[in-house]
């Protein structure tokens, strides 16, 4: 037994079983949000959700987004480069926080 468990993905659903009001608002605007065709293609809604996925660390919505992106029609290359933009994004806002110590320095002195 792990921390996560492949399985609860299934019961993502019981979100719903004391505030059924706002789990249907919610999956109602996911599923808006996520499955259906507008300015973005499903499919390049389910890479940015892949995307997102690895940048908040959800092994739940890795697995979900994993099966969507492949259900509509992205290959193994454009979910790697997705996770690859994720990657580069997630050190930039790191690095980028570095202007922050440098003003610290500065103040300090150095």
């Amino acid at each position: 037994m792990s921390y996560y468990e492949p399985e609860d993905l299934k019961r993502f659903a019981e979100i719903g079983d004391f505030r059924k009001d706002l789990a249907d608002k919610f999956f109602s605007y996911y599923g808006a949000s996520t499955s259906t065709e507008g300015a973005l293609t499903v499919r390049e809604k389910a890479l940015i959700g892949l995307a997102v996925a690895h940048a908040k660390e959800c092994p739940y919505c890795i697995d979900a987004f994993t099966t969507k992106c492949l259900e509509a029609g992205a290959d193994p290359d454009q979910m790697t480069e997705a996770v690859h933009v994720a990657s580069a994004v997630g050190a930039a806002t790191i690095l980028v926080m570095g202007v922050q110590m440098r003003n610290a320095m500065k103040r300090s002195g150095v």
